[in-house]
Order: C-alpha cells, then structure tokens, then sequence
C-alpha cells in the first residue's frame, strides 16, 4: 500500500490526515492548534491585526504528521510517498537572503510585522485603495483578473502596509513568501527565495500574477505605488507552478523530525479552498462552498466556457490555480461563521462575567455549567430559529461584520441590524443573521450566473455543513438550488493529499486522483418551494439595506 499525508492549516490550527492512495481511506487524523496564536499573542482585534508566528507552524507540523502516523498500523510511516500543504491566504511573511521568515531570527522573533500576515488581517485597508486607485490610471490593470478590486486580505497590500509601518523590518526585509510556499520550502530545503517553487494558486489569485503580462506587476509599478517595494520583484519569481508539481523530497533532517523517509515527495502548496474544492471533487458546473469561519467559493472552467470573460467583483480567475488546464473561479464571504461567533460571545457574557464570579456553587460545579451552556448555545438558538416561518422573520441583517469580499471587495463596510423591536428575541435575531450570510452567499452566486457561467450543483464542505442542518437548509432555500455535503469530513486536507498523490507519481492528473480517492457525499439538502418564494422577496430586502450600509454610512 502507499499513503499519502495532506497537512490543512487553517486560522486557528492545523491537521493532518493519513489517507490510502488508492482508495482514498482515511487511516488516521490529529488536529493541533496553534499555542502562541492561541494564546492570543501578537494580535489586536480592535485594530484587525492578526499576526502567526511561523514557529507554530512548525510545532504543529511536527506533533500532528508524528501522532497522525502513531495511529496508523506498523509500516505506515515506510509506505508514505507523498505530503502536501494547504494553508489560509494571502498569509505572507518578510523573509532575510536565506528565505527565513524575519520572526525565526533572534532579533525579529517578537514583532509581529516579522510574522507571516493572516488572511483576515485588515490593517491594509489604506494601500488596497491606493492600489486600486493605480491600477486604475495605469497602461495595465493588473487588477483585472482580480476581480477588478483588489483587497486588503492580499498580498501586495500587505507588503506594502508592512513596509510603511516598520523600519527595521523594511530595512532586513529582502523578499516575500506566502505561507503556501515557505512550508514546502522549508522540509525540503529550499533556501534561497529564488529556488522557491511559487503557488500559482497564492500568486494568481493575490499577487496579481500573470503569465500574459510576464508574471508579477511591472517594477514601474509598484515603485510608483511607493518606493519601499522598488527591487521586489526581480526578489520574488516569475514562474509558477500548479500544486500537482513535486518541490523534492523531505530533507534526511525533516525525515527524521517527521517519523518518515527521504523518499516522500513534496508537492506544491495552495490554498486551503482551492484544495478543498478538489477533495469535494469538483468539475465544471458545480460550485464549492468551503464554509468555516469565513467561506470560499471555488469553480473550475473550461478555457471555452471562460473564453475571454473577464468577471467582476471576484477573487481572481487564474489558469490552473485549482485543477490543471482548467480556469480557477474564486469568491467567498469575509465572514460566515464568525458571525455566529460573535452572536455567541454576546448573548454569553453574563455566563462569563457574571456566572464565572458566583460563590454559590464549588468550582467545578461552576465550570461544568459554564462549559455546558457555552456548547449548547449555538445548538439551542438552532433549533428555536428553526421553528420560525420565514413570513415572521422580520429582523434583517447584512453579513459584512469583516468587510465584504466578494462582490466587490469592500473591507470598509460594517454589518448592520435592522427590524428589531421589544419583541425581537435571540433565536431571532440569530435566524437573521444566518439569513444574512446566505444572503451574502447569494449575492456570489448571482454574481457568477450574470456574467455567464453555469452552475449546475452546490457543493458544501466544512464543519458548519456537516455540523448545522438549518444554515445548511436555510442556505439551500435562499438560493433556490440543492445543496450536497461532501462526506469527507477534512476535505481541504483531502484534496492536499490528492495533490501528494499525483506529484509522488502515484496518478498522472488530479482528475485520476479524485476518481480513486473521492468519498463522495453524506447528504444532500433540497430548497422548500415556499421558504424559496418568500427569500426571493426578502433577498430584495437585503439588497437595498446593502446598499443603504454601503452609500450612507460607510462611504
């Protein structure tokens, strides 16, 4: 037999699944957080700030391919001949000459500028707009197979807010790695940034990469846009790779700290979505929804169905960012479920502010009660949310409490709240706010139909879709349209592995990988014709409170 190990890393930890090559069984999983993030170092959500120190990233690596494989039968670890990375994006980190990330060095290891940048730090709100006001103006509009808006989640605006805020970075800055790509490097002993293999993934679909206009923006351009990223480019790379190219083989030092061979192939990383949608088997027609904390949606087109199509509002179309030879579609919603999150905190504060503090019970008694009811809040405003008709949901709600990703990238816009009176509840006021992500989910949809391309099926992957039958249904009955549940519970870590498969040269394409390896779905959700008639009216709603948010009060 040969096993194959796909590695997901995703906001707040990573996992690592064990998975057959040949049948694609899961033999064995381990999920670990990140100890330093969660320890909430480094990040200051009031100014969204969320920085990773490329430290944790090792230390899970480590504890979670050794206990994965520690589950699995004897003789795993000698079977293995692939490994692969997933990983959120666009998370870059400044690197020194040798390609190590600024923060693995003594004098940078606690400035979280040195940090690899998360996806959902917004702290670059203000060079976003300075680069969509540039391209604009310039010969070329290196953002037009962004989107046509590009965003503070992104690469370049990254970089350059980085540069600005921090002297010392910028002065033992000399190139950029995303995180998709520092992983590989690093167990197979890539060190000098200009050996890198680079995402065409990552670089497409943020850096605003592109093989017609020779890779990356022009130096012209980004010195126009300041100084500080004047020698970047030639710094950075010109070629890119899709993630079923082999890097090399783990080092004999990464084979030891592993538990496993020098003959593991190491494939090409990308980003957790892009993987996903492969692990959920994607193909032209169906749309995968990677739903967690915030959601993906990922689309693979044929060269003739895209032709010359250029889609607005997006996340980039990019040849070959998701399955070789085909155009990858990206979009998503900068928030879904953080929004639940944030409901959760708010109705539990006096659990942990107020409860936390009583005398009257012993204190475990006082922490199992408080852990209880904070794991059932979410559950219990389920199933009352559930039982009201949609005719009698009269709270609405935009999902933008991140910003707004797609359509059109917007991360100065709030979330608002509106229709509440003395009546309103809890169970309400969450039914709208799950009513408004799949609002927010619709407005995507509708966006990709208007410009041509077809949509055949939804695909949902993630916990919530496995986890929450209402959001799930709720979200299946606002767009009109079935949803499936992809069976593989770690799809992301799933479609990572499919891409070890085939650069291990157990497959020739990811195609034959998915036919071998897919799961298949666990269910399929079917839209309530009235539900789906009344959300058509209400989703009008929406749109003018969007509106109304977006000219009136955030402009």
């Amino acid at each position: 037999m040969k096993y194959v190990i796909g590695l997901d890393y995703g906001s707040d930890s990573a996992r690592a699944v064990v998975v057959n090559a040949e049948t694609g069984a899961e033999m064995a999983s381990t999920v670990k957080y990140y100890p330093r993030w969660m320890e909430g170092k480094y990040c200051i959500p009031t100014a969204n700030q969320y920085r990773q120190h490329p430290q944790d990233y090792i230390d899970v690596l480590e504890y979670t391919v050794k206990d994965a494989i520690s589950k699995c039968p004897a003789g795993t670890a000698k079977n293995v001949v692939g490994i692969a990375f997933d990983t959120t994006g666009s998370t870059p980190a400044f690197t020194n000459k040798n390609g190590v990330p600024l923060a693995m060095t003594p004098e940078f290891a606690e400035n979280p500028n040195a940090m690899f940048v998360l996806w959902k730090d917004h702290t670059a709100i203000k060079e976003a707009n300075e680069i969509n006001e540039l391209a604009g103006k310039w010969s070329t509009d290196y953002t037009s197979y962004e989107g046509g808006i590009y965003s503070s989640e992104w690469f370049w605006a990254k970089a350059l807010h980085v540069l600005r805020a921090d002297e010392t970075v910028r002065e033992a800055a000399y190139s950029i790695v995303e995180h998709c790509d520092w992983m590989p490097a690093l167990i197979t002993g890539t060190e000098s940034p200009a050996n890198m293999y680079r995402s065409r993934c990552a670089s497409g679909h943020k850096a605003m990469w592109l093989e017609q206009w020779g890779g990356l923006p022009s130096e012209e351009f980004l010195v126009a846009l300041d100084p500080v990223l004047a020698g970047y480019r030639d710094r950075l790379y010109t070629e890119t790779c899709a993630s079923d190219t082999k890097v090399g083989n783990l080092t004999e030092e990464w084979a030891v700290r592993l538990g496993l061979t020098t003959n593991v192939a190491v494939a090409v990383g990308a980003f957790d979505a892009h993987t996903g949608a492969v692990g959920a088997e994607v193909k032209p027609g169906a749309l995968v929804r990677i739903i967690g904390t915030s959601t993906c949606d990922i689309m693979v087109s044929s060269y003739e169905e895209m032709g010359d199509k250029l889609i607005p509002g997006i996340c980039g179309q990019v040849d070959g960012s998701v399955i070789p030879g085909m155009i990858g579609l990206e979009a998503g919603q900068s928030a879904f479920g953080d929004i639940y999150a944030w409901f959760k905190r708010v109705v539990a504060w006096p659990i942990e502010n107020i409860l936390a503090k009583t005398t009257l019970v012993d204190e475990a008694t006082k922490q199992k009660l408080i852990d209880e009811t904070l794991d059932q809040i979410i559950p219990a405003l389920s199933i009352e949310a559930a039982k009201v008709p949609v005719s009698e949901s009269t709270i609405l709600a935009t999902d933008w409490m991140n910003g707004r990703r797609t359509p059109d990238a917007n991360q100065m816009v709030k979330g608002t709240i509106t229709g509440l009176n003395l009546g309103s509840s809890a169970p309400l006021m969450f039914r709208a706010l799950v009513e408004a992500t799949a609002y927010g989910s619709k407005a995507i949809v509708d966006r990709f139909i208007e410009n041509g391309v077809e949509i055949k099926e939804i695909i949902g992957i993630g916990g919530i879709s496995l986890k929450s039958p209402f959001v799930m249904q709720t979200l299946s009955d606002v767009l009109d349209m079935p949803i499936k549940v992809a069976k593989a519970e770690q799809a992301c870590a799933f479609g990572t592995a499919m891409f070890a498969a085939v650069a291990a040269g157990v497959y020739a394409k990811v195609q034959d990988a998915q036919d071998a390896m897919g799961l298949g779905f666990a269910k399929e959700f079917y839209p309530n014709a009235e539900n789906a008639s009344l959300y058509q009216e209400l989703y009008k709603n929406y749109v003018k409170l969007g509106q109304f948010t977006e000219q009136e009060l955030f402009s």
